[in-house]
């Protein structure tokens, strides 16, 4: 094999025994390391946990005359990612290492495109000098280098997701995926198999195997945005997968091991839910072990300043700090307003402002109609004699957008109904329009 590998391409270094191996993986990186279960010195189980130790991208291929079950077994659990019998032909070793290669090839190309996204988008960066936002970053940075659950309370358009997105950065799963799901956005018959994965036939359209977002994000965080709005069966099996570590895809019978951190977020009151019993109280207790409370928008107006500045630099990168970018005038105009949408409503505002300025600074005048007092809000449905039930519905629906500034989450609370059932009455009241 030492001569056969070279004539293929590989570069090879041969060793009689495992503490040879040991010292050269000491000296050396290595793409693979191929070992016997039984050689002198040290076993090939220990080398390959030794080049784990040394460099964790090394893989493992265990070459055995002991082929059974178990030992397969024992050679995945202890990082192998493959392993063959002896006498292995020739043709399945090159296949392997050419598996081998690919694997490398892919995750090379998925950091450098993260790195890439990074240069993009910027390092992930909590704005805000205020002592509510300086308590959050401590806490962030505080949970980070654990395994702990992180549940993210505030309300919608605080900035829950960067929160999150900040704990992974500062983990030691920073370099493996974070994956985002909102739970509020998915039909209920689909979210299972969002998280879960699901077999080929699982299910009416279900075409071809699929992975869930717990194995896309296995090594990695899972953040569960909208935690309040997963469905109660859906509760149930969220649980076990976080209590044992285990997850069945959907028409499949064998659990598979996962390795995720859960961080949730939402802007409802979970304690109330568990008391309603539309949230099951041990799953809250699981997903809180660490809370983080995001302040409102309005409880840190001294932070809005800096905010639209960062807001306004990401629109427009080319612009310098040190440039006068907003006037007085402006300023005191956004730190008046009651920003019931939050930091998403004040990016808003700022790209809205970039449109209108063809020179900064921005101005009054650049901003939305409502931070000069002409705003016209939003169109409640009215007719002249009496209304129907439905219409009663709509304009209620209406006019309790109109009291939030078309914030959908905080209008759907108020109106004791869940986000999906507001969003199914703003589609019927454009059925009904264009009716009209």
């Amino acid at each position: 094999m030492g001569v056969e590998l070279p004539r293929m391409g590989h570069e090879v270094t041969v060793c009689p025994d495992g503490t040879t191996a040991a010292a050269a993986l000491e000296r050396n990186t290595y793409d693979c390391v191929m070992v016997d279960l039984d050689m002198p010195g040290m076993s090939g189980i220990q080398v390959i946990a030794r080049a784990k130790e040394l460099s964790p991208d090394t893989e493992a291929v265990v070459l055995t005359g002991k082929s059974s079950l178990e030992t397969a077994v024992s050679a995945i659990r202890h990082g192998a990612c493959d392993y063959l019998t002896k006498p292995c032909k020739l043709v399945e070793l090159q296949t392997l290492l050419n598996r081998i290669a690919e694997r490398r090839e892919l995750t090379n190309k998925y950091r450098a495109l993260k790195r890439q996204l990074k240069r993009i988008e910027g390092e992930c960066q909590l704005v805000g000098n205020s002592e509510q936002m300086q308590r959050v970053c401590e806490r962030a940075a505080k949970v980070a280098p654990t395994n702990s659950a992180v549940l993210i309370c505030g309300e919608t358009g605080t900035g829950k997701e960067l929160v999150a997105r900040a704990v992974h950065d500062q983990s030691l799963r920073a370099e493996k995926p974070f994956v985002a799901i909102n739970c509020g956005a998915l039909p209920e018959n689909l979210i299972e198999s969002e998280l879960f994965g699901h077999r080929k036939g699982a299910f009416t359209g279900a075409e071809e195997h699929r992975l869930g977002l717990f194995e896309v994000a296995d090594g990695g965080t899972l953040f569960l945005d909208e935690i309040g709005e997963l469905p109660k069966a859906i509760q149930a099996k969220l649980l076990r997968a976080l209590e044992s570590g285990e997850i069945r895809r959907v028409g499949d019978n064998e659990f598979y091991q996962v390795n995720v951190r859960v961080v949730c977020a939402t802007h409802r009151d979970l304690d109330s839910m568990v008391i309603a019993q539309e949230f099951r109280e041990d799953l809250m207790f699981r997903i809180n072990t660490f809370e983080i409370a995001l302040p409102a928008l309005r409880d840190r107006i001294q932070d809005i300043p800096s905010l639209a500045r960062h807001l306004l630099m990401r629109f427009h990168p080319r612009t310098r700090p040190d440039d006068m970018l907003f006037s007085d005038k402006a300023i005191r105009a956004l730190q008046s307003h009651d920003w019931p949408g939050n930091v998403r409503e004040l990016a808003n505002v700022i790209e809205h402002a970039t449109i209108l300025c063809d020179q900064l600074p921005i101005k009054i005048e650049h901003l939305p109609e409502r931070f000069s007092g002409h705003g016209k809000g939003l169109k409640v449905l009215k007719r002249i004699g009496p209304l129907t039930l439905r219409e009663i519905e709509m304009q209620a629906v209406h006019e309790a957008l109109e009291r939030h500034q078309g914030n959908k989450p905080k209008a759907a609370e108020e109106l004791g109904v869940s986000l999906k059932t507001l969003y199914n009455k703003l589609s019927q009241s454009n059925s009904l329009e264009k009716s009209a």
